[in-house]
């Protein structure tokens, strides 16, 4: 240590001490060598005019290191956040995490847990380890160590490991709970998430607004309306307050359930100062098919000094589209490029599903290839739909051929063109198409959808006949049968896409999901009790034409949401227009 005292006093004479690499150097060799001198490495770093983060480490390393100086590691680590001058790095929280395992100072623990989440280092394995370390030294922190753990699998999209954990747990916060419901409805294990969010109040645990925020994308995803309601009266009922997330969370929970009136009531209850908030109802009206509405709101929004963002954009393009409107949809993406957003692929998509819904595929094709940015498979899938509809076997083909490439075993572009291929009688290229399919083992999603009665969700596949119901179910499936048979329906098995005879066919469009679906509705509420019912795919057009008739025979209002929209059926109409 007396030579590097000799070093300094040379460097000084020299007037080489502030030079940042030397004094570095200095500070270095003085705190971490075998002969430290915390002491002497303190006045080194005060004579540093702009320390920089390897010397606040450094000291902090040091001080945490030494017996009796953990608690000026802390202090030292407190002026360096507090300065501001240098941000904290990776290498800086261990040395910080150490001198909180030394000093048993779980509180403290845990404010510098918070500095680690703010700076982005939750996820760095040394970082990590150190914060483990941290939490198991008293029982407190074994929970939260816990918690640390299953937020950290959830991250990482490892649903089975958290839940592992979860259920070994002998004690759990709201946190760990939290954790969990916001992982699986994130993931798209919905059911998962509404079911554990029942198993939290049986346990006595109170839901709080971390909660209320976690699961209602579920309840959203699943249109379960009543439970729905259930979290927003026990959110006033609880006085929590319903702010801008909350608030935002319950309109897009009331839109996707089909009751859109009350997500524009719960909206007009919120303060609006935020522009999610009015994102959420944009979005909810153009699902609906209200365009003239999202254009009233839009208008609102502006007007009261809230600027769109791209999200909001997305809204008023899909309202366009699901409304037919090409030119007004043309202007709006235009305004949106001339106030200075760049396009983002949801935007493009947008326009690509607009245009052809509305025929003009040629047009949607040539946006697709001349957009600046890189397409995915979700842009080729709406220009391949569209093709679909519109019959046109040359460029769906060039479609499907590039969504094999993005997505090889995503089924969809292969039951999409070869439905295209059976549209116009081609059944060798369907042949072709299901043997390509099954030799890559790839297969079709199953037609499937949810109805709640009773706070409780039930879920039907094509064919399905494992309910408990299923004789009942089979028998008023009969009765709709025959009652549309009379009202002069017939089956439009050209949907049926597949080389069978036409008794086949109409069989099978006899149960499909949503028609198994509407049964179970009918025989399990009262007369004039509205249904709602939510389907993962597209409603095909024999289905659309049924449930007009069959809520004007049943004097039923009947409400589905398919995988783009969402159809009112009433008094033999549906709020489309027949445009889908």
């Amino acid at each position: 240590m007396q030579e590097l005292k000799q070093v300094h006093a040379f460097l000084i004479k020299t007037a080489q001490n502030h030079e940042p690499v030397v004094a570095t150097e200095l500070l270095r060799h003085s705190a971490t060598s075998d002969f430290r001198d915390i002491d002497y490495a303190l006045l080194l770093f005060d004579e540093m005019p702009e320390p920089d983060c390897f010397a606040w480490n450094t000291l902090i390393r040091a001080l945490a290191e030494t017996h009796d100086r953990p608690l000026h590691a802390l202090l030292f680590f407190c002026n360096m956040v507090s300065d501001g001058m240098v941000e904290p790095n990776r290498f800086t929280f261990p040395s910080v995490l150490k001198a909180c395992s030394v000093l048993t100072r779980l509180e403290e623990g845990k404010q510098v847990h918070g500095l680690v989440v703010k700076f982005g280092f939750s996820g760095d394995e040394f970082v990590v380890s150190n914060l483990l370390r941290m939490y198991v030294m008293r029982e407190e922190g074994i929970v939260v160590l816990c918690n640390v753990m299953v937020d950290g699998y959830v991250r990482v999209g490892n649903l089975t490991a958290a839940r592992e954990l979860f259920d070994k747990m002998h004690k759990r916060s709201v946190v760990s709970w939290n954790a969990m419901i916001s992982g699986y409805a994130q993931n798209g294990y919905f059911l998962e998430a509404i079911e554990l969010f029942h198993r939290m109040q049986m346990e006595d645990l109170l839901p709080n607004r971390v909660t209320l925020v976690s699961v209602l994308p579920a309840i959203s995803r699943l249109g379960a309306i009543e439970l729905g309601k259930w979290v927003h009266l026990y959110a006033e009922r609880n006085k929590i307050k319903i702010d801008d997330a909350l608030g935002s969370a319950l309109v897009d929970m009331y839109a996707k359930c089909g009751s859109i009136g009350k997500a524009v009531q719960v909206f007009e209850s919120l303060p609006k100062s935020n522009v999610i908030t009015w994102n959420a109802i944009l979005g909810g009206l153009a699902m609906h098919g209200k365009a003239k509405d999202v254009f009233d709101f839009f208008v609102r929004m502006e007007r009261s000094g809230i600027s769109p963002s791209d999200v909001t954009y997305i809204a008023i393009l899909s309202a366009c589209s699901h409304a037919g409107l090409v030119d007004k949809g043309r202007s709006y993406f235009n305004r949106m490029v001339n106030v200075g957003f760049v396009p983002r692929i949801e935007h493009y998509g947008c326009m690509v599903d607009l245009l052809g819904r509305a025929g003009y595929l040629e047009e949607a094709k040539e946006l697709i290839l001349n957009m600046p940015i890189k397409s995915d498979d979700v842009i080729w899938k709406a220009l391949l739909g569209a093709c679909k509809l519109h019959k046109n076997v040359e460029i769906g083909r060039r479609a499907a051929e590039v969504l094999m490439q993005l997505a090889p075993h995503d089924s969809g572009a292969y039951v999409a063109i070869s439905n295209i291929y059976a549209s116009s009688g081609d059944w060798d290229a369907v042949a072709e198409v299901r043997l390509m399919m099954k030799d890559l083992d790839i297969r079709k999603d199953p037609g499937c959808s949810w109805i709640e009665i009773d706070g409780v969700i039930h879920e039907f596949l094509v064919e399905d006949d494992s309910h408990p119901s299923a004789k009942e179910i089979h028998s008023m499936l009969e009765e709709i049968s025959n009652k549309l048979n009379f009202e002069g329906y017939r089956p439009d098995t050209t949907q049926v896409l597949l080389k069978m005879d036409e008794t086949h066919k109409e069989s099978v469009l006899h149960y499909h999901s949503e028609k198994i679906a509407v049964a179970f509705g009918l025989i399990s509420t009262t007369p004039k009790t509205p249904l709602q019912i939510v389907k993962n795919l597209r409603i095909c057009e024999d289905c659309h034409s049924s449930m007009k008739l069959i809520s004007k025979i049943y004097n039923r209002k009947i409400t589905i949401r398919d995988r783009k929209r969402f159809h009112h059926f009433e008094h033999g109409s549906c709020s489309c227009m027949d445009y889908w």
